[in-house]
């Protein structure tokens, strides 16, 4: 329990979050201002107290009233309880403070599953999100970037859902790596009920948290309101395939005026399922294609990804000199002799004969009297000249 949260306190967030729907900023306002208990008292209070709580109709204050009525939170922090978990408020030790970037649609309160700590893991972690009927391209890249990042000593956070979720998940997992689960229903609900395992193996190795209580289950707009809190307690989101209308650039989009970093993996182009990803990329999405490059946009300092470049061919060790006259014999096995050769790279006879015995030496070319041409192996090699790269 954090220092300066009460009990009293404890117990109306826990009432209030089968009152106040996720992100309501009404209810966020109400909180900050009055605090949990009075709202809960106002609410509660018989007979109504005009004007209790202003900026919300009277029709919704009612149905708020009407839920307030029925909340049993000493029920729910029960039954939380009995999973293993437990319900985290503003003020905890546990409370990951960058939440509070939400404003007033910050969470009431976290209802969380598993044993490591909360704020700690938020610190050092990255989203991995995307469509949920993804392609075998964007599952296998969801993997394995969740699982260079675990590796790497990073959190990876997703939503649980099918598609790209759950191979962050899986990826993670696969690796002994740390992964949390952001559910928009009751952390003791299995949704999707094909993902029952999985959440199981994550409440194990990681964590699932939720802003609703126990027993509560998803509708569409806690979906994508579950998903500013994906964006706001991470570092960074990384998008994997994604249609225009998809939920996880809603995210991608919290990310980005919460002034996390947003990265998306590029896809086909012909591919519907990259369009978003790539819409993003056209703005200030950063493109990512490895662990390596996530890690360096939202690391440390000096946490560089290695250079790229293609492999090393014997001929790019050659000197200049050397590199020349290799491009100055003619290709497809014709011969020619040292002094065309010397007149074609720009050189004396003399330095292109020195020059030639040297390629001898070093297999790429042959002599034929007083001709010299290119052997089968530097033939076959790629060459800017002859149009290779």
């Amino acid at each position: 329990m954090g220092e300066g949260v009460t009990g009293r306190e404890r117990l109306a967030r826990a009432a209030l979050t089968r009152v106040i729907e996720p992100g309501d900023e009404h209810g966020g306002r109400w909180l900050r201002e009055l605090g949990a208990v009075e709202v809960l008292r106002r609410l509660t209070s018989v007979p109504c107290e005009e004007g209790a709580l202003t900026g919300a109709s009277e029709q919704r204050i009612q149905g708020f009233r009407i839920r307030a009525v029925k909340a049993e939170p000493e029920r729910d922090l029960a039954a939380v309880e009995a999973v293993g978990g437990r319900f985290v408020v503003p003020g905890d030790p546990e409370w990951p403070t960058q939440l509070d970037d939400l404003g007033d649609g910050r969470p009431v309160g976290l209802w969380v599953r598993g044993r490591p700590d909360l704020r700690r893991w938020a610190l050092r972690s990255v989203a991995v999100v995307g469509a949920r009927a993804c392609t075998p391209y964007g599952a296998h890249m969801a993997a394995t970037l969740a699982s260079g990042l675990a590796e790497r000593g990073w959190v990876v956070v997703s939503g649980a859902a099918f598609g790209v979720d759950g191979a962050a998940h899986r990826g993670t997992l696969a690796v002994g790596g740390a992964t949390v689960a952001v559910l928009a229903c009751g952390v003791d609900v299995a949704y999707p009920r094909g993902h029952a395992e999985l959440l199981e193996r994550v409440a194990q190795q990681g964590l699932v948290i939720g802003e609703l209580p126990p027993g509560a289950h998803p509708t569409p707009s806690r979906f994508i309101l579950r998903n500013r809190v994906i964006a706001a307690l991470t570092r960074g989101t990384v998008v994997v395939e994604a249609e225009y209308r998809s939920g996880s650039l809603v995210t991608a989009r919290a990310a980005q005026q919460l002034g996390r970093f947003t990265m998306g993996v590029p896809g086909p182009a012909t591919s519907g399922l990259s369009a978003g990803v790539h819409e993003l990329l056209r703005g200030e999405a950063v493109l990512v294609t490895d662990a390596a490059e996530v890690a360096e946009l939202v690391g440390d300092i000096g946490d560089l990804a290695p250079p790229r470049r293609g492999p090393v061919l014997p001929r790019d060790l050659l000197d200049p000199a050397s590199a020349r006259v290799l491009e100055a014999l003619p290709a497809r096995g014709r011969s020619a002799t040292g002094s065309d050769i010397a007149r074609d790279a720009g050189v004396t006879v003399d330095e292109a004969l020195g020059r030639l015995y040297e390629l001898h030496s070093l297999g790429f070319v042959e002599r034929h009297g007083e001709d010299w041409q290119l052997t089968t192996g530097a033939i076959r090699r790629p060459n800017a000249r002859r149009g290779g790269t």
